[in-house]
């Protein structure tokens, strides 16, 4: 992850943690989970942040854990969520987590922190991670024009959507939109994969 992203995240935890928890629930993002994943499979969520969708997860049937690059937020959620499992990390790598490993992947608005020229490497390791016939969701938050910095110091980088598309030629692509989240309502771009068996 860039790093000044990384700070911000790591510094302001506890703030950021709250304001996620008091949006609204991203219904939009449940109804897709609800069509898409493999209903009881393996699950995680990388850049899981304070472990929200882990939870909601876990609750509707999905055996799931969380990776996230930010100790400060790893914090939030195993102090929120004592009884789930959560790890450290950082794409593009993905440091001990196996190729083929889950059913389901979730990685909600986190690509656009990093540097463009990781973003590739990145989603063909969250490929990587999703077993053959699973299902991998992806989503950004999107930025138009040159990257810019918000007020935290952390990135949104703009890039292609065809960058995130080229990337994942060995799945097939049931889910290509852009759409405002019902959660933060912001622009985002999202895909739904399902890899080659």
């Amino acid at each position: 992850m860039d790093p000044a992203t990384l700070a911000a995240y790591d510094h302001d935890a506890a703030a950021f943690a709250k304001d996620w928890h008091e949006q609204s629930a991203p219904t939009d993002l449940h109804e897709i989970v609800a069509r898409f994943f493999i209903r009881g499979g393996k699950t995680c969520d990388i850049g899981c942040g304070s472990g929200r969708e882990v939870a909601w997860l876990t609750v509707n049937g999905f055996a799931a854990e969380g990776f996230d690059a930010s100790d400060g937020l790893l914090r939030q959620a195993q102090d929120r969520y004592p009884q789930l499992k959560f790890g450290h990390a950082e794409l593009p790598e993905l440091q001990g987590i196996a190729a083929n490993t889950y059913d389901n992947v979730l990685c909600e608005t986190v690509i656009m922190h990093l540097e463009p020229a990781r973003i590739a490497p990145s989603v063909c390791r969250l490929l990587d991670i999703v077993k053959p016939n699973g299902i991998l969701y992806l989503s950004w938050r999107v930025t138009e024009g040159a990257d810019l910095r918000d007020g935290h110091g952390r990135l949104y980088a703009a890039f292609d959507t065809e960058l995130v598309r080229s990337a994942l030629t060995k799945a097939m692509l049931l889910l290509d939109e852009e759409v405002v989240s019902a959660s933060s309502g912001k622009t985002i771009h999202r895909l739904v994969a399902r890899k080659a068996g």
